[in-house]
């Protein structure tokens, strides 16, 4: 059974953890903000696999030091993403293997075709003006959070009349208003609403705990062994 390095340790690291020992495999790292000296290519050799859900101000780092040591890496930090290129670029010039997802949820990635397919919809009905809702705990550091940007992207994408997103209630004409809210320990909650003058049309996804991102990351890790390139949720589930 593979060997993972779990680069941060809070709430998700360890989350993983119990899944992954109960599926029998060895976790040989753990690394948080206490220790971060043993984030060495050597120790990070011992592993099959990496699995980062640390900080925004550390995650570009951790991957960096994944590839360089031929190690594949799973990151779901999000808040470090002006630097994502760079980690293409790197994974690509190592031959490594690099997955990416805002969100591991298997129901949050069906959320995210559910949303492209809505926004392709409302192309032929300008009436309807979009703007979102995510909500999460106090100890998320990064507003919006990474899903959100990802649903707000996937608009921008298939929505001709939308050019961008702002946080905050309101938004420039074009612009996707997204308002991030902070409050005790949600999981995660995402609501995106299309707005006319006769009525609302709501899709919503509500995280009831973090099992489900913790079991969708670990498939991921499991996933990417023996592969190389850039991948994401989209190319592990097929959608």
């Amino acid at each position: 059974m593979p060997k993972i390095a779990l680069l941060g340790y809070g709430k998700m690291g360890k989350a993983i953890e119990q899944l992954a020992i109960s599926a029998g495999d060895e976790i040989v790292m753990r690394l948080s903000a206490d220790n971060e000296a043993v984030l060495t290519t050597t120790n990070l050799k011992q592993a099959d696999v990496a699995i980062d859900f640390s900080h925004p101000d550390t995650g570009f780092r951790h991957i960096e030091a994944c590839l360089k040591a031929n190690v594949p890496v799973v990151s779901g930090t999000t808040g470090w993403l002006h630097r994502f290129e760079e980690a293409k670029a790197l994974c690509l010039e190592k031959e490594g293997a690099f997955f990416y997802a805002s969100n591991f949820s298997i129901g949050v990635n069906l959320f995210f075709a559910l949303n492209q397919k809505l926004a392709e919809l409302m192309n032929d009905w300008p009436a309807y003006q979009p703007s979102m809702t995510e909500i999460h705990h106090i100890q998320k550091l990064d507003a919006p959070s990474g899903t959100a940007i990802t649903l707000a992207e996937d608009m921008i994408e298939s929505l001709e009349r939308v050019k961008g997103w702002q946080e905050g209630t309101n938004a420039e004409a074009g612009h996707i208003p997204i308002e991030a809210i902070r409050e005790g320990d949600v999981k995660g909650t995402h609501e995106i609403r299309y707005t006319s003058a006769v009525d609302t049309l709501t899709i919503r996804h509500e995280a009831h705990s973090r099992e489900g991102f913790a079991r969708g990351a670990l498939q991921a890790a499991h996933w990417l062994i023996g592969k190389k390139g850039v991948f994401g949720m989209r190319d592990m589930l097929g959608l």
